[in-house]
């Protein structure tokens, strides 16, 4: 028999499969193998505790491999940092990275809202090919959201 855990997995799988997101069907199959498998109270606490740093040494280390192959080198950090386009760049990867520091902040303190993040996130993955980077930058926004409401609340 099945647990509700695994057949949200399964509609996880399917939303996936009719949005053509290989990212969904592959965390979404991944998780209910390890679900039904009974391995779950084994790897899922890993997961949760340390999933999100993995998940950005991966990313991050798919951003440098084009510094690590060669293809960019000095001389195209130099060429870049000459336009306006790269200190755009530069300032927008450094206000993700603050507004990332609020989202953990906030996934600590409210461990709930994660379920509305996460909620957010698969409808855009699902419904509109989003990709699946939004929890923790959706939690930074929200931080600074609820910050400025409650703020405002206290005028």
């Amino acid at each position: 028999m099945f647990t509700q855990a695994a057949l949200f997995l399964a509609i996880l799988f399917l939303i996936g499969l009719l949005a053509k997101n290989q990212s969904l069907m592959i965390a979404a199959a991944l998780l209910f193998v390890i679900k039904v498998s009974g391995l779950d109270s084994k790897i899922f606490p890993t997961l949760q505790s340390k999933g999100i740093n993995w998940g950005v040494t991966i990313i991050l280390i798919a951003v440098i491999v084009p510094i690590a192959s060669g293809e960019i080198g000095f001389k195209q950090l130099v060429d870049t940092v000459k336009s306006l386009d790269a200190w755009i760049a530069i300032g927008a990867g450094a206000l993700v990275a603050l507004i990332a520091r609020g989202g953990i902040d906030l996934l600590s303190n409210n461990p709930q809202i994660t379920i509305a993040l996460v909620l957010g996130t698969i409808l855009a993955v699902g419904l509109f090919k989003g990709v699946p980077v939004g929890p923790l930058i959706g939690a930074g926004i929200a931080y600074f959201v609820i910050q400025a409401v409650h703020w405002g609340q206290n005028l």
